[in-house]
């Protein structure tokens, strides 16, 4: 069998937008059937609170629209992320930055922001909610579900080239 295509979401401190994205995009990839060939995983910048689970406002939020998020946990960016992974996507211009930084330029080229596969919403960030209300969970879930659509379909389409 061939190796997986590995996918890494990546935001500051791995509770809120990344382990949601890690969540919605293995998702989108089962409803294509393409479940079998990418692996999926997130990351933060910061080790704020690793070993963690999401944010409690992520789950619940993420519940309403059939994400289970319970059984993630924070962790940090490693350096052997970026040879393992195929794929990193940050969720903003700040996280990316960090991740450039660190990235060896030989896998630099893996690097992106997950924004950059909306088709429908036409936001360069997924903005972090952690400060706001409940408005602002449910617009990163509205960015990622977009966003993820679209990157399920790139993959779809470089998977069976």
């Amino acid at each position: 069998m061939t190796r997986k295509h590995r996918v890494l979401m990546v935001c500051m401190g791995n509770i809120c937008r990344s382990p949601t994205a890690e969540v919605v995009l293995r998702h989108k990839l089962r409803e294509r059937g393409l479940d079998a060939l990418v692996e999926v995983a997130s990351a933060g910048t910061h080790a704020y609170r690793t070993g963690d689970p999401p944010d409690e406002r992520s789950q619940r939020h993420a519940r309403r629209r059939g994400y289970e998020l319970s059984t993630l946990r924070a962790r940090l960016v490693s350096d052997e992320d970026f040879e393992r992974f195929d794929l990193i996507l940050a969720m903003d211009w700040d996280n990316l930055e960090l991740l450039e930084s660190q990235c060896p330029p030989a896998h630099r080229v893996k690097l992106g922001r997950l924004s950059q596969h909306a088709r429908r919403f036409d936001s360069p960030v997924v903005p972090d909610p952690y400060l706001g209300g409940p408005a602002g969970f449910e617009q990163v879930l509205d960015l990622l579900e977009d966003a993820c659509d679209g990157l399920a379909e790139h993959l779809g389409r470089v998977l069976k080239a």
